[in-house]
């Protein structure tokens, strides 16, 4: 009873004091608003005067705090003063009114570096904050002589064994001791850094002061929020489920896309949100079951009917485990690709035109069939022949015999690097082809060689004329046309 009377006291003492000290904060703030806004105080600069100055408000706070007597609400209407810019432009420019660091979730965080001997290669003012020591002071020294403990042992060292690009961490507690010699318990967060051989360079620590109760859960809180805005902002799906599919957080960007105010989503599954579409349902919900019994990462794309439309989406869903490795739940990062899809299914078929364009400008290029003389025409062939130009060759010259109505067709030969089987098959159907029209076939651009590999390979080129230029070729196709001559056509005259 006696105890419990005792409790009571000190908790309106406390309530008591929390009253005043927000009664202060509020009489600040007015004042310095006031001032600002290029007023003087009025009366009230006399209870401003009894208000605690910057230096006394964060001594006022960090004791407090430190007793366990200044409560959330206390905390927040200072970090909310400290955000609505209430404590005045000039007084948080100078720092005089401004809140304590270690209040304010975007402050860097403790940060210590050393090698495996301990030696100390980097020490910020965050670490100075909690220990004491500057960084001249630190740097250089071992790291057990300065906080009275080895947080991460060298096996601890060993077993760390993730890849630097990964940026995994690991987790130890210990007791440490400050500068003054005030006893703490710190949580290091750590990692191992490898140099080129992959020997361990040095270990690099975030470290919290996990003593104070209150500062710890403002700390989580505070970083809670950095995220929490971070993934809201972001334009891309995210959300996490637990193992029977139901929603245990989504961002902002996720809930638009479902058209629902992200609290309708929580604790409930996607049969539950999207009754009228089962089957897409069904495709969803079966890839996170895979997720979360696999044990593995997913990427893929997927494309979802949206009323009349389709949009593409490019996902990531990958499992959540707990603290022994069991599965807990499933993460999902969804971006829309419609838009980026439909570009490059616009410029897939701009390049196919654009290929199909060229195809046919190489194709008249392979294959120049060049009226001559009246009923005669030549073809001049340079470059390696394969089958898909054999073909065209052969479709190209009896194109042009039969609007021709050639009697003389010549294939000039002399650009054509090296002949070869196919190259003489090709060239003896072709001629063949042009007999069977009642045209006369002129073989032209015949080189020794060529003509070597031509009976080497034993082609037939019995009633073919060959030639070894493609003049000789032409002089013998007017020669032997009908009626004795031919006229030859002048280009530029058109006859």
């Amino acid at each position: 009873m006696v105890r419990e009377e005792l409790g009571e006291t000190e908790t309106g003492r406390l309530r008591a004091e929390n009253a005043a000290l927000r009664a202060r904060i509020e009489v600040l703030e007015k004042a310095l608003a006031e001032r600002s806004d290029g007023r003087t105080p009025e009366p009230d600069g006399a209870a401003l005067r009894s208000a605690p100055d910057g230096a006394a408000l964060r001594d006022a706070l960090d004791g407090a705090a430190s007793r366990g007597g200044l409560d959330g609400a206390a905390l927040w209407a200072v970090d909310g003063a400290a955000s609505r810019g209430a404590l005045g432009g000039a007084a948080l420019r100078s720092g005089a009114h401004a809140a304590p660091e270690w209040l304010l979730p975007t402050a860097v965080p403790a940060l210590i570096h050393w090698r495996p001997d301990g030696t100390v290669t980097r020490w910020n003012d965050g670490a100075e904050r909690i220990f004491g020591w500057r960084a001249d002071e630190a740097v250089g020294r071992r790291l057990a002589d300065l906080v009275a403990a080895e947080p991460v042992s060298p096996e601890a060292v060993r077993a760390f064994g993730f890849p630097r690009m990964e940026s995994r961490f690991a987790t130890a507690t210990s007791e440490a001791t400050t500068k003054e010699g005030r006893a703490l318990l710190c949580r290091w967060t750590y990692a191992v850094l490898r140099d080129d051989r992959d020997d361990a360079h040095e270990i690099a620590s975030i470290v919290d002061d996990t003593g104070d109760p209150r500062r710890s859960e403002r700390t989580v809180h505070g970083r809670y929020q950095l995220l929490l805005q971070l993934v809201d902002n972001a334009r891309s799906s995210i959300f996490i489920k637990d193992v029977a599919g139901r929603y245990v957080f989504a961002n902002r960007a996720h809930a638009q896309a479902m058209q629902r105010h992200i609290i309708e989503l929580i604790g409930s599954d996607e049969a539950e949100l999207n009754p009228m579409i089962p089957e897409v349902t069904e495709m969803l919900m079966g890839k996170e079951r895979e997720v979360i019994v696999g044990g593995q990462v997913m990427q893929f794309e997927e494309v979802l009917p949206a009323g009349d439309s389709q949009r593409c989406f490019f996902t990531v869903k990958f499992p959540i485990h707990g603290d022994h490795g069991e599965p807990i739940g499933m993460g999902g990062i969804v971006t829309e690709i419609t838009s980026l899809k439909r570009a490059e299914a616009d410029r897939s078929a701009l390049q196919e035109k654009i290929i199909a364009s060229q195809q046919a400008a190489l194709r008249e290029l392979s294959t120049p069939l060049i009226p001559l003389a009246d009923k005669v025409v030549a073809m001049p062939l340079v470059g390696a022949i394969d089958s898909a130009r054999a073909e065209l060759i052969m479709e190209t010259l009896l194109a042009g015999i039969s609007s021709q109505s050639a009697h003389t067709a010549i294939l000039d030969i002399t650009g054509v690097r090296a002949v070869d089987t196919l190259v003489a098959d090709a060239l003896t159907r072709t001629a063949r082809a042009a007999q069977l029209l009642g045209t006369r076939v002129v073989l032209t651009g015949v080189r020794p060689e060529v003509a070597q590999t031509l009976v080497t390979l034993g082609v037939d080129l019995s009633g073919i004329t060959t030639l070894s230029t493609l003049q000789s070729g032409i002089a013998h196709a007017l020669r032997h046309a009908p009626g004795g001559s031919s006229r030859v056509r002048d280009p530029a005259r058109g006859s």
